[in-house]
């Protein structure tokens, strides 16, 4: 029976309906042990994975029976595509399955920083009342300026535009005569952008031209009064230079959903830092869009693998 293995969390109805054809390991402390991974695949015609199994050259060559990788979600910095591609393995990432809850966390974020008011608990509790202090700003009349025009952050402008928001983005890879642009202003540079806006979230991929694309000169040029949202991926923002600016009250506030080094490290340059939100790569993932997204990848992965069967046949 053809195998498949499930490395990290994944819907369990999702999982349960490959198993009337195929021999499904599920176990998400796999992504957790490598050895234990690559002895997993070493038969295995199919993997699905989130973003943190590697899937590189190592685990190619233990699996060298592999024929599809189901991505749960659309980032893949964790997958070398061009091995994939020179072994004949399939990446089939789940396109459209996550997208209203990547918006729905920006603008919560969004709302969140702008009104200020939501890091007052422990003054709160020591019987403080700064209450002139955390009059914050509405989210209605000012810019979202998204870095990146794909599906998610066109999603995001949808939302954004019923809160009354305008929305700027920065794409050079998207046609300055694309319909996408509609309804939302075009930056032809990102320093203009980052200066133009109120709010930042950045909707990028990991590359060498992204890694530390928002630095120390790239939060110079943006407002103090601005807020910064990353539920893009880690490495996109220099967490050093972002918390430097949040001491230095160079920044109003910002919310990371991802990180150079996941989980944190200890001793972390963000411990301490005031006006941020962390969150732990959740962004994305709610009951509903696991569910989507669990769906698609089972049924993306049993697709590749009953082609091949046939022919093979």
């Amino acid at each position: 029976m053809v195998k498949i293995v499930i490395s990290e969390f994944m819907d369990e109805g999702a999982a349960a309906s490959l198993e009337d054809r195929y021999e499904v390991v599920f176990d998400t402390g796999l992504v957790e042990d490598r050895p234990a991974l690559l002895a997993a695949v070493a038969d295995a015609e199919g993997i699905i994975v989130r973003n943190r199994t590697r899937v590189d050259a190592e685990l190619l060559d233990a699996a060298p029976r592999l024929k599809v990788v189901g991505r749960l979600g659309v980032g893949l910095d964790n997958i070398d595509l061009a091995a994939c591609e020179a072994r004949g393995v399939v990446v089939k990432p789940a396109h459209g399955g996550n997208g209203s809850s990547v918006a729905e966390y920006v603008l919560t974020g969004a709302l969140m920083l702008r009104r200020r008011s939501y890091f007052a608990s422990a003054a709160m509790l020591a019987g403080e009342w700064p209450r002139q202090a955390l009059i914050g700003c509405e989210v209605a009349g000012s810019t979202l300026g998204l870095v990146g025009f794909g599906a998610i952050a066109r999603e995001t402008a949808r939302r954004a535009r019923a809160l009354d928001m305008s929305v700027a983005a920065f794409d050079p890879h998207l046609a300055a005569d694309a319909p996408e642009w509609a309804d939302v202003t075009r930056h032809e540079r990102l320093e203009s952008l980052l200066a133009d806006a109120d709010v930042i979230s950045l909707h990028v991929p990991l590359t060498e031209a992204t890694r530390h694309l928002i630095d120390a000169a790239a939060l110079g040029r943006m407002r103090p009064e601005a807020v910064l949202i990353n539920a893009a991926r880690g490495g996109t923002v220099d967490e050093a230079a972002l918390g430097e600016a949040l001491r230095e009250g160079r920044l109003a506030g910002a919310m990371l959903d991802v990180f150079e080094q996941e989980p944190l490290p200890a001793g972390s340059v963000l411990e301490g830092v005031p006006n941020l939100i962390l969150t732990p790569h959740i962004a994305g993932v709610t009951e509903e869009s696991n569910a989507r997204i669990s769906r698609m990848t089972a049924d993306n992965v049993r697709d590749v693998l009953t082609q091949a069967a046939e022919v093979s046949s």
